[in-house]
């Protein structure tokens, strides 16, 4: 069964929600929605797609869902990540401490400017593009994060394709083509930002 992407969205919605009690050994799914920002009933379908978590009547054990949820995320196992394009938007990736207590390890930089191959940041050695299809290869990575000017996105995620990469967290502006059985997220930050200037535009009116 295939589970909608909104549903693995808000999976990681509730997750922080119970990460972040601690003074509770029992949750329910009401307590879950109120926290999150969801129906209980949209809450208690999302879960059901995984399985029965909690007792009827009686809620979820906060720290059995929290394993469970860890283990449905894929984060109960670390991640080798690579990132591709170390400009200004790449370093601050590299930079976030949260990746890593998610058990996501930027291990690998790439870049092709000559200025900065061979050069430490955040403890990780950048290396020319040119190497990445090998050093990937070698080091079994698991996802990749494409952080490069518009216009070389697709060339960069041709590459990651050819290299084994099946899962590419891409912030070009732009929307790549890549094969169905690759899993490739876009974000583009300027049109979260049209979002809010579009309801700030409406609120004004």
């Amino acid at each position: 069964m295939k589970i909608p992407s909104s549903s693995v969205s808000r999976i990681s919605l509730y997750y922080r929600t119970v990460l972040a009690i601690k003074d509770k050994k029992v949750i329910s799914s009401q307590d879950i929605a109120l926290l999150a920002g969801f129906s209980a009933a949209q809450v208690r379908k999302d879960l059901a797609y995984f399985g029965q978590f909690g007792t009827p009547g009686r809620g979820y054990s906060i720290e059995l869902l929290k394993k469970e949820l860890k283990k449905i995320l894929g984060t109960d196992r670390e991640w080798d990540v690579a990132i591709v394009g170390v400009g200004n938007l790449g370093s601050a990736l590299l930079a976030y401490k949260g990746f890593k207590h998610q058990g996501f390890n930027i291990r690998y930089a790439f870049d092709n400017d000559a200025k900065k191959i061979n050069k430490i940041k955040q403890g990780v050695r950048i290396r020319p593009i040119q190497a990445l299809k090998q050093v990937v290869k070698a080091n079994k990575i698991d996802i990749a994060i494409v952080a490069v000017p518009h216009e070389a996105a697709q060339d960069v995620i041709d590459m990651l394709i050819a290299s084994g990469i099946k899962a590419i967290l891409n912030f070009a502006p732009r929307r790549p083509k890549a094969p169905e059985y690759i899993e490739l997220l876009n974000i583009d930050l300027s049109i979260e930002l049209e979002r809010l200037t579009y309801f700030l535009q409406r609120g004004k009116r």
